[in-house]
């Protein structure tokens, strides 16, 4: 008999003062429904307190059962490892990052390095196989997938866990069974970041940048600290690249860079404005790089460059040149033919994105799949593309309308402004879909919604018959289709942005699709933090369309 997730979490509450910690008090506990038939949530969180450990955490009875692994899950089935069953924690744990003050119980970082679903074996009940001593576990997470057992080796009688555990002094061994997923020699710390923003434990202790309210609902709950953080270049450097003639070396996030040109304009003047140079546009790459990056790693970025500025034609470049500097990341992609490009930037630190600015690259664009999975996209991409004689409010009104949509399949959806005439929507998925399922998925209901509104959108591939209508172009969930990354500049005049924004934002009348540039972007993230975080936690099924 399921036992009340409030009574489960009173140990975990106990020894917690909530004033200070960010850690979600669980007051609110939900105990959600698992999230298809026999699925319910994992997370494994990476967390340095006195010392280094994993929290192995199940969800059962509504609030997530939890183990300490000192050396991490592994894949290798070969090794066992100790997991220490500690206190039960709130389901809202799952989305926890971020920093335990020192005398709090728990101090240190904690980043969420994997999580995903998984289903007791066999049919049995967990909690009853937990408090038995022994728990059989399919796992499909980013990183730790197939059959794990946790054995419970020494107890000392005491029940207060939802298993009817110790809450901290049982030992148990994990270990991973001999199966398809099991890897040998496989380490954890071989794998240091969050799957939820990619970024590592000295990151996330250098600029904790969220807060968890457990007065907001759940999908609210987890709210910016101040604002974005921006560690991005110091003042130290920024005045460097100031001080330079109009070439010379600029030592940037750790980097020595060779600059040149950098009293070049490369975007044209706005109206009462100064034009945007190649020093202000580096500047800027340096200064978001950091909050930019987690949507880059490990991801091929196609270039749009203009070394002749956004007032003559550019050109796409992907191939990594001869002369980049060798510290720069490359993917070689094996199955490109021997015409195509073999080798692609990926922009793994904020120097990468200083130099790709540098190289004449105005606009980025990464792949939606990851370089380790090519073929699995971790976004399916709507693009609202505005003909001729479409306005702007009909733009809006087309975004309205997907805003509906996603909400009534249920689906976290990140709207961007593209900084040129239209709307783009960002949806992540869990791993798993191939392009041609997401692209199915997304031109169903792309025509559903322009069902809705037949006169404002037309189907037909070439723009010249358009009539001027838009375009609901679900065509670029494919594998190397690509659309502008959230904060990327786009060329033209005053340098705007494909900005984030809320969905509420839709029905400002203020809202234009380049409102924002590099000159403004960083005072809305200092004010409003970055608004399409929540796009890489890539967790969502795709919800079967009836």
């Amino acid at each position: 008999m399921p036992r009340d997730p409030h009574e489960l979490l009173e140990p975990y509450r106990r020894k917690r003062d909530f004033g200070r910690t960010p850690e979600p008090s669980g007051d609110a506990a939900d105990p959600a429904a698992p999230t298809a038939e026999g699925d319910r949530r994992f997370v494994v969180q990476r967390h340095r307190a006195r010392r280094l450990h994993y929290d192995f955490r199940l969800e059962m009875d509504g609030v997530l059962a939890s183990w300490a692994v000192p050396r991490g899950p592994t894949l290798d089935p070969d090794v066992r490892r100790l997991a220490v069953h500690v206190e039960d924690h709130p389901m809202e744990y799952e989305l926890f990052e971020g920093v335990i003050p020192a005398g709090e119980y728990g101090g240190g970082d904690v980043i969420v390095w994997d999580r995903g679903t998984w289903r007791p074996s066999d049919g049995e009940d967990p909690a009853e196989a937990v408090r038995a001593g022994e728990l059989h576990v399919d796992l499909v997470g980013e990183r730790l997938r197939g059959r794990f057992v946790l054995v419970r080796t020494g107890s000392d009688g005491s029940s207060s866990g939802s298993s009817g555990g110790s809450s901290g002094k049982e030992q148990w061994l994990l270990l991973h069974k001999r199966d398809s997923h099991a890897v040998s020699g496989w380490d954890a710390e071989d794998h240091p970041t969050s799957v939820l923003t990619g970024r590592t434990n000295d990151e996330v202790k250098a600029a904790p940048d969220r807060l968890w309210r457990s007065d907001l609902p759940t999908a609210e709950a987890s709210v910016p600290v101040g604002g974005t953080q921006i560690e991005g270049p110091s003042e130290d450097e920024l005045a460097a690249l100031a001080d330079l003639g109009r070439q010379g070396t600029w030592d940037v996030h750790g980097r020595r860079l060779k600059v040149t040109n950098l009293d070049k304009v490369l975007f044209p003047a706005r109206d009462g404005e100064e034009p945007v140079t190649k020093r202000e546009l580096l500047a800027y790459a340096a200064r978001i790089a950091p909050v930019l990056v987690p949507y880059l790693r490990g991801r091929a970025l196609n270039m749009h460059r203009y070394p002749d500025g956004a007032a003559k034609q550019g050109f796409w470049h992907k191939e990594v040149p001869d002369h980049a500097p060798e510290w720069i990341t490359r993917w070689h992609n094996a199955d490109a033919d021997p015409d195509e490009t073999q080798f692609y930037v990926v922009v793994d630190e904020p120097a990468t994105l200083v130099w790709v600015a540098g190289f004449g690259a105005l606009e980025w664009h990464p792949w939606t799949s990851p370089t380790e999975a090519p073929e699995r996209p971790s976004y399916v991409l709507f693009d609202l593309d505005p003909g001729e004689r479409t306005s702007w409010d009909e733009v809006v009104e087309l975004a309205r309308l997907h805003r509906t949509a996603f909400e009534h399949l249920g689906l976290r959806a990140y709207p961007k402004l593209t900084g040129k005439r239209g709307i783009q929507v960002w949806v992540p998925i869990a791993k798993g879909p191939r392009f041609d399922e997401t692209r199915e998925w997304a031109e169903r209901v792309s025509k559903t919604i322009g069902a809705v509104q037949p006169e404002l959108v037309s189907w037909t591939w070439q723009k010249s018959g358009r009539k001027g209508l838009a375009r609901l172009d679900y065509t670029q969930n494919a594998v190397n289709k690509t659309l502008v990354a959230p904060y990327s500049p786009r060329a033209a005049a005053g340098a705007p942005v494909s900005a984030p924004i809320t969905w509420d934002e839709l029905d400002d009348p203020e809202l234009r699709p380049d409102r924002f540039t590099i000159r403004t972007i960083l005072d809305r993230l200092e004010a409003r933090g970055d608004l399409f975080r929540g796009a890489l936690a890539q967790d969502q099924p795709l919800p079967i369309l009836r």
